[in-house]
């Protein structure tokens, strides 16, 4: 284990070394560039006493020599942020305040203040280096790059935009330029090539070599992606391909490669019996083959068994890839078998700095503090969450169901409760009407109390056709014979209420289907049975009256109760409101009046 950490901290060192002696490079180029532009304009910099290269130290300089200076609103916005720096928004207009008057001590003074706290914002790296490049500090850019790169080693985009740095500021002329550039793809892809959306980079460095006419580059590139498990792994796969079968494998491979391939195909050839003098009249070198029947066939050969090759590296790859899949969520899963106190540093920072307003990381985290039996600390989470973001259902019967697991019957009801009454509109009440009513009667067993909840939010909220439901499946759940009553009066307030005709007359020939199966009273089962022609009749008139444009019929609220009627087939218990699935229709034809000439047995009561 002892040597496993030497072997890392060295490979690290030779890493850093190497960084090092790139930028070194780099800047030297850069230089040599600079320095040609001011032989060209002698005068333009004359007056910049300020040693090259050196970012002034906003701190250690006189308030009146910098701040005087800056723009008239800068104190404002500033002083917002050193008051609260937890306050993101209040940076956000700050840098965007500095960017705007691109005034560049205060943007210096303002971007790395607002790093020392959000170091892993990778876009605001890029719009700080953007701001010195805007005023002509090449070199000032390339350390803000730097310094970026150094905070978020693993953020494919900074690499991205620091390379595209590289190739707007170096002098293409310069021979060293293609190997600095080469050298920061190196580095890049060593820091995040890794990552399983890191494909950009690696395609950006593909196409790169590509333009340079660097095909065997190219071929060594691939041979290095298609052995990551990448996001992208099949389109590397195919594009590899391509590149095969659009160039001649001399020109892809190394010598060696070449020759080693070569004599590879010439002893199968050899041993695959029929001519065996054939692959001995074939060169074992790089030279080339004068038959040009013979060079068509060996290139023919040689890719399919590059591709070969590569086609086992790709099916190994596949089946790393598909185990990455679900990564990023499962990524505090996976720490929970290494280290708890690692989960919840995950947790806290995501949920505090990276993604403050995200619900579903804090559930999570709610429900990991829960596991581990840190009940108090998933109640401060969840509650300290919704007191940020009001409104959030899920985040509120999250905090039920906690309460629920634990026990805590009472601060269940409670917050459902709180929840009703604090509700912003008329449906959002009915909402959590019904998951109290639910909670009372599932699991507190108390039907009379679950029961006057639906019952009072119906009085309030009329027209939904999920409260007559949901009471109608808590009645059906009792015992139907003792419970008849409370049935029937379920029944006769979806008919008799403020909802669609259509859904007036569903109701109402449930409620004929119920008297049928379990009625105690023929008369009750008469009288339902003539209501029910009746909603049928004015049914009937109100859809000739549409056909006739003397009445507009409610579409958009038919069409709802249609979608609430299909949802609650997902109810529990008995009661089940969807034709096919509770088809009496078929059997007694309530709609059709003629159909089973219940008049001739019962005539209507008059």
């Amino acid at each position: 284990m002892g040597s496993d950490v030497s072997d890392l901290k060295a490979g690290r060192a030779v890493i850093r070394t190497a960084w090092r002696t790139q930028l070194c490079r780099t800047q030297i180029i850069q230089r040599r560039r600079r320095q040609q532009q001011h032989r060209l304009s002698p005068d333009l910099n004359e007056d910049n006493t300020q040693e090259e290269g050196e970012i002034p130290n906003i701190g250690s300089l006189q308030t009146t020599d910098i701040e005087a200076g800056f723009p008239p609103d800068f104190d404002k916005f500033w002083k917002v942020v050193e008051d609260n720096p937890q306050d993101f928004t209040g940076w956000v207009y700050l840098l965007q305040y500095v960017e705007q008057e691109n005034h560049l001590p205060a943007a210096r003074k303002a971007f790395d203040k607002f790093f020392t706290h959000y170091p892993y914002c990778y876009g605001y790296w890029k719009k700080y280096a953007d701001l010195e490049k805007r005023h002509d500090n090449i070199k000032q850019s390339d350390e803000v790059y730097r310094r970026g790169l150094q905070a978020i080693p693993l953020s494919v985009d900074l690499w991205i935009h620091y390379i595209n740095f590289l190739k707007d500021t170096l002098d293409p002329d310069d021979p060293e330029a293609n190997s600095t550039i080469r050298g920061a793809y190196e580095h890049a892809v060593l820091a995040a090539g890794t990552d399983f959306r890191s494909d950009r980079l690696w395609e950006m460095y593909i196409n790169w070599e590509d333009e340079q006419g660097n095909l065997r580059e190219v071929t060594s590139i691939y041979d290095r992606i298609l052995g990551i498990p990448t996001q992208l792994y099949s389109h590397h796969f195919q594009r590899f391909k391509d590149h095969v079968q659009n160039n001649l494998p001399r020109d892809l491979l190394t010598s060696e490669q070449f020759v080693q391939l070569r004599r590879e195909l010439a002893s199968v050839n050899g041993h695959a019996g029929g001519d065996a003098s054939a692959g001995d009249d074939l060169p074992s070198g790089t030279e080339d083959i004068t038959d040009p029947a013979k060079l068509i066939t060996e290139i023919e050969n040689m890719r399919h068994r590059i591709i070969e090759i590569h086609q086992e590296m790709f099916n190994h790859n596949e089946h790393e890839v598909s185990k990455r899949w679900t990564f990023e969520e499962g990524y505090a899963k996976y720490m929970e078998n290494h280290s708890i106190e690692g989960v919840r540093h995950v947790y806290s920072r995501a949920c505090t700095i990276h993604l403050p307003k995200k619900p579903m990381v804090h559930m999570l985290w709610a429900a990991f503090e829960e596991q581990q039996g840190n009940i108090d600390e998933a109640r401060r989470i969840l509650k300290t969450f919704e007191e940020c973001i009001l409104g959030l259902a899920m985040v509120r019967l999250r905090r039920v169901s906690l309460e629920r697991r634990h026990g805590n019957m009472e601060e269940a009801e409670r917050l459902l409760e709180e929840a009703v009454r604090n509700a912003k509109s008329v449906s959002e009440s009915s909402f959590y009407a019904i998951k109290l009513a639910r909670h009372l009667f599932k699991v507190q067993k108390n039907l009379p109390k679950a029961r006057k909840v639906l019952s009072d939010a119906i009085e309030i909220d009329k027209e939904n056709t999920k409260l007559y439901l949901n009471l109608l499946e808590m009645e059906y759940c009792g015992d139907l014979t003792q419970n008849e009553e409370n049935i029937l009066s379920c029944f006769d307030k979806a008919v008799n209420g403020s909802l669609s005709i259509k859904m007036r007359v569903t109701f109402s020939q449930r409620k004929v289907e119920f008297l049928e199966d379990f009625g105690s009273d023929v008369n009750k089962l008469l009288d339902a049975y003539d209501e029910h022609q009746a909603l049928l009749k004015e049914q009937d008139t109100l859809k000739r009256r549409a056909e006739n444009g003397a009445e507009e019929p409610d579409e958009k609220k038919m069409l709802t109760d249609e979608q609430t009627m299909a949802s609650a087939q997902m109810m529990d218990g008995d009661m089940q409101v969807n034709q096919a699935a509770y088809n009496y229709n078929a059997w007694y034809q309530y709609n059709y009046q003629n159909a089973w000439n219940y008049g001739q047995y019962y005539s209507p009561s008059t």
